[in-house]
């Protein structure tokens, strides 16, 4: 532990908890709100689920293109920094940060701490978006990070992206519920991370909890039966 944080000091801190912060104010951009406002001029937050992601688009406007365009948007504003961050903090983007953290590489190893810092900084901004708290002033859960965190995995390490995207994909397509394919991606995180002996597996758990919580309430009333197979039309099933 001492030689993961050899050259740790102040600076050292300043800089991962600037990442977290930026990633976080990137993250926090609130794109399904702000297209809806400029297709239809209304507030997304009224419609479906009540989130600020691209599926209530979709709820909202009755488009599967304005769909695409925020989910894009989202994907972006996950990878984007973390991207940034992984090449400023380790010089690559491409290769999985569980390879370059195990390679015994790096000069200073706790700088694999930086891009992580951007993955849970753009997830937790768009669960929990500061620009939405001062546009409804009011600060509470604004989405569940799907398509931010999705994002910021490809950029962070490529194969947790692909295991999440297909395990979840397929859970949708064999069960006909969105909210379990939506699931279980978020437990596939961490068992991918063990299955491909990753040393970021605790990170790894860290981030699927987060997305988990954010979906516990819905995922809980599915269990129930409340939940409705293909949720994608506004008022066709529950807020949350």
């Amino acid at each position: 532990m001492s030689d993961f944080f050899a050259g740790f000091d102040a600076r050292s801190a300043l800089i991962i908890v600037g990442t977290a912060v930026a990633a976080y104010a990137i993250g926090s951009t609130p794109w399904a709100y702000t297209i809806v406002r400029l297709v239809s001029g209304e507030d997304v937050t009224t419609h479906g689920t009540g989130n600020v992601g691209a599926m209530n688009v979709r709820r909202t406007t009755g488009s599967w293109g304005w769909f695409t365009v925020a989910m894009l948007a989202d994907i972006l504003k996950g990878a984007v920094p973390v991207a940034i961050a992984k090449y400023f903090a380790l010089g690559t983007v491409l290769t999985p940060l569980g390879i370059a953290a195990s390679s015994g590489d790096l000069a200073r190893p706790w700088l694999v701490l930086v891009p992580m810092a951007a993955v849970a900084g753009a997830v937790v901004g768009h669960n929990y978006s500061v620009w939405m708290a001062l546009i409804k002033g009011r600060f509470g859960r604004t989405g569940k990070g799907l398509s931010t965190g999705a994002g910021a995995l490809l950029a962070y390490d490529w194969r947790y992206f692909v295991a999440v995207v297909v395990i979840g994909l397929t859970t949708i397509a064999v069960t006909r519920y969105m909210m379990a394919g939506q699931v279980i991606a978020a437990a596939t995180l961490p068992v991918t991370a063990v299955l491909v002996r990753s040393p970021d597996w605790a990170f790894a758990l860290l981030m699927g909890v987060v997305v988990y919580i954010a979906h516990h309430k819905r995922f809980m009333g599915l269990l129930r039966g409340e939940e409705p197979r293909f949720y994608i039309n506004d008022r066709g099933g529950p807020r949350g």
